[in-house]
C-alpha cells in the first residue's frame, strides 16, 4: 500500500491549528483578527499589554488597589442609601433590604459578564464606568425620593437603580483586574486575592461610614451626592493620569469632559438639595410646615397649630402620628379604660409627644408617670413647641412626669433586672440633651399600676419587636399585682390579622385580654385597642374621676362588641424570632 503523502510544509496539517488562528478555548472578543500586527505596533491587544507608567510599577500597583479600595467603599455607601431611604419611605426594611441586595447581586454578575467585551480598552472601559457609575449612583437617593413624592411610588425606582447600580458595579472588578495585571503580571490567584482584599476592606469602611458619618452629619440626599463625587474624583485620576498612555487623544478628551460634566451636576445637586427638600416636603405635608427637623432617630415634622388655628399634625418619618383633628378620641379611648382601679404609678411606653401622659395627669389620684421615649427630639418639641405644648396642656411641666430616653424594650429589661447595660437610659429634663446618663431606675416597689403602650403601628417593620411575645412579657414584669396594660393595636379594620395578632400575642404570656375599637370599627380609620391583665378586666369607665369629652361607656361597648364580632382564632403569637405582623 502507498503511504499519504506528507502535507506540504506551507499547508497546515488539518489536525494543526494554523499559526494565524487561536489555539485551544475560543478566542477573547478582544483579541484581534486578521493578519499579524507589524513589529512596530502592539503585539496584542491593550488587555495583555504591559502599561506605560509615569510612576513605578510597585507604586503603580498601590495606586490600582487604592481605586479598588474607593470604589468598593462607595459602592456599599450607594447600597446602604437605597436600602435605608426605601425603608424610610415605606417602613419595611426587611422587604427593602431582600430587593435591594438580590437585584444588586444579580446585576453585579451581568456587570462581570459584559465587563468582557470592555477588556481591550480596560482603561477607557473603567473610565466610562466610573463617571456613569458616579453620576447613577450619586444621584439615585434624589431620583429615588422625588419618584416617591409627585408619583407616590418608588418601587419601580429602587429596582431599576439597583440593576443599573448593580451592573456598573459589577463591571468594576474584572477591568480593574485587568489594569492591575498590566502594571506587573502576577499569577492569577495573587492577582484576584489583592484585589479582593482591597475591595472587602473598603466595603466595610464604606458600611461604617454611611450610618456613622455620612447619614448624620450630611444626610441621605448630599451623602449619596458626595460619595458619587468621590467616586468620580478616584475613577477619573486613575485613569487620566495613571493610564494617560493608554488614552489616545480623543479618549482622553472625552473622558475629561465626561467627568468635568459629572462633578458639575453632583456638585449643583447638592447646592439645590436644600431647596429640592422643602419642594418635596410641600408635596408631602402642604405649603403649613412649621418645624422640620431630622434627628439621630427620625424626621420629625410639625404642620398647622399656629396662628391660623389650623389643626395641628405630627409626622415621624413621613407618617401622621398625631392629627389635632381627632387625637383626643385616640387618647380617651387608649388611655381611660385602663384607669380603672389603683393607679398611682403610671408608665407610658412611647407618646413622647405627652398627649397620653396628658389624659393621665387628668386623675388626681396619679402620683407618678415614667414616659419611655426613644426619640429625645420628639419630647424636645413636646416641651417647647407653642402649638404641641398647648395640645398636650403642659404634661411636661408636671413635677408628676419623669421621662427616660431609651428604646422600651432595653429599657425594660433593665429596669426589671433582665440583665444588660445599666447606663442605657435617662430621665427628667436635665438628661435630654445628651450629657453623661445615670444608672438606669429600677420598676418602683410592687410594680406600675397602669402601662399605657402608645407604639407605631404593628406593622412597621422597625417597631415589630415591641408587639412580640418577648416585650409583653417584659411588661408582665413591670405590672403591680392587679394591674393593667393597655395596647394601641393597630386598626380593627384596615389589618385585623396584625391587631388579633397582637392580642394572641398578649395572650400567650399569661395577660387575660379584653379587644375594643373606636371609631368606626369598619373603616381605615378606626383605632384598635386591647386591654389586659394577669387576672380577667373589665372594660369601663372610671367611676370617679374626670369625665371624657368623647367616649362614652356606650361607645366601649359597641367597640368590645364589633372587636369580638370581627374575631380571628388561632393567629400564633409574634416573637422576636418570628415576626408575625406584614408591613
Amino acid at each position: 500500500m502507498t503511504p499519504p503523502p506528507e502535507p506540504s510544509p506551507r499547508e497546515p496539517s488539518p489536525r494543526e491549528p494554523s499559526p494565524r488562528e487561536p489555539s485551544g478555548p475560543e478566542a477573547s472578543p478582544c483579541e484581534p483578527s486578521g493578519p499579524e500586527p507589524s513589529p512596530r505596533e502592539p503585539s496584542g491587544p491593550e488587555a495583555e499589554s504591559p502599561a506605560r507608567l509615569p510612576v513605578p510599577a510597585g507604586l503603580g500597583r498601590f495606586l490600582v488597589l487604592g481605586t479598588v479600595f474607593v470604589c468598593a467603599a462607595c459602592g456599599l455607601v450607594y447600597e446602604l442609601e437605597l436600602v435605608a431611604l426605601a425603608s424610610y419611605l415605606t417602613g419595611d426594611s426587611v422587604t427593602q433590604a431582600s430587593v435591594v441586595l438580590s437585584v444588586m447581586v444579580f446585576a453585579m454578575g451581568l456587570g462581570s459578564l459584559l465587563a468582557k467585551w470592555l477588556r481591550c480598552r480596560a482603561a477607557v472601559g473603567f473610565g466610562v464606568v466610573e463617571a456613569v457609575l458616579a453620576l447613577v449612583g450619586g444621584c439615585s437617593a434624589m431620583a429615588l425620593y422625588a419618584s416617591f413624592v409627585w408619583s407616590g411610588q418608588s418601587h419601580a425606582a429602587l429596582v431599576g437603580f439597583s440593576l443599573a447600580i448593580g451592573v456598573l458595579m459589577g463591571a468594576e472588578v474584572p477591568l480593574l483586574m485587568t489594569l492591575i495585571q498590566r502594571v506587573r503580571r502576577q499569577d492569577a490567584g495573587g492577582a484576584v486575592a489583592d484585589v479582593f482584599a482591597a475591595d472587602y476592606v473598603g466595603a466595610l469602611v464604606g458600611g461604617l461610614a454611611f450610618p456613622f458619618l455620612l447619614l448624620p452629619a450630611l444626610g441621605q440626599l448630599t451623602g449619596a451626592l458626595l460619595t458619587g463625587t468621590v467616586n468620580a474624583v478616584a475613577g477619573g485620576a486613575l485613569v487620566l493620569w495613571l493610564f494617560r498612555r493608554d488614552l489616545s487623544r480623543r479618549a482622553r478628551w472625552t473622558l475629561v469632559v465626561a467627568n468635568v460634566v459629572v462633578l458639575a451636576l453632583l456638585a449643583a445637586g447638592a447646592v439645590l438639595t436644600p431647596a429640592f427638600e422643602r419642594a418635596a416636603r410641600r408635596a408631602v405635608y402642604g405649603p403649613d410646615i412649621r418645624v422640620a427637623v431630622r434627628t439621630g432617630v427620625q424626621e420629625i415634622v410639625l404642620t398647622g397649630g399656629g396662628a391660623d388655628g389650623r389643626p395641628l399634625s405630627l409626622f415621624l418619618d413621613g407618617r401622621l402620628r398625631v392629627s389635632g383633628r381627632d387625637e383626643l378620641r385616640y387618647h380617651e379611648a387608649l388611655v381611660h379604660p385602663a384607669m380603672t382601679g389603683p393607679h398611682r404609678r403610671v408608665l407610658v411606653l412611647g407618646g413622647g409627644d405627652g398627649l397620653a401622659a396628658r389624659e393621665v395627669l387628668r386623675y388626681g389620684g396619679v402620683r407618678s408617670v415614667t414616659v419611655v421615649e426613644l426619640d429625645p427630639g420628639v419630647v424636645r418639641l413636646a416641651r417647647t413647641d407653642p402649638g404641641l405644648t398647648a395640645l398636650n396642656a403642659d404634661a411636661y411641666r408636671d413635677p408628676r412626669v419623669r421621662v427616660v430616653t431609651a428604646d422600651a424594650f432595653g429599657w425594660l429589661r433593665r429596669a426589671g433586672g433582665g440583665g444588660g447595660d445599666r447606663a442605657g437610659g435617662s430621665a427628667g429634663p436635665h438628661r435630654l440633651s445628651g450629657t453623661r446618663s445615670p444608672p438606669v431606675e429600677r420598676f418602683p416597689p410592687g410594680g406600675y399600676d397602669v402601662v399605657v403602650c402608645d407604639l407605631p403601628d404593628p406593622g412597621v417593620t422597625a417597631g415589630a419587636k415591641l408587639y412580640s411575645q418577648e416585650f409583653y412579657g417584659l411588661v408582665q414584669r413591670a405590672l403591680a399585682p392587679g394591674g393593667r396594660l393597655v395596647v394601641h393595636a393597630g386598626s380593627l379594620g384596615a389589618d385585623p390579622k396584625a391587631y388579633w395578632t397582637v392580642e394572641s400575642t398578649l395572650r400567650s404570656v399569661g395577660l387575660r385580654t379584653v379587644p375594643y375599637a373606636v371609631g368606626g370599627g369598619a373603616t381605615s380609620h378606626d383605632w384598635g385597642f386591647v386591654l389586659a391583665g394577669r387576672a380577667p378586666v373589665r372594660l369601663r369607665l372610671p367611676g370617679h374621676g374626670p369625665r371624657p369629652q368623647s367616649l362614652t361607656t356606650g361607645a366601649l361597648r359597641a367597640g368590645a362588641r364589633e372587636a369580638a364580632r370581627r374575631r380571628e382564632p388561632g393567629l400564633p403569637a409574634s416573637t422576636l424570632t418570628h415576626p408575625r405582623y406584614a408591613p
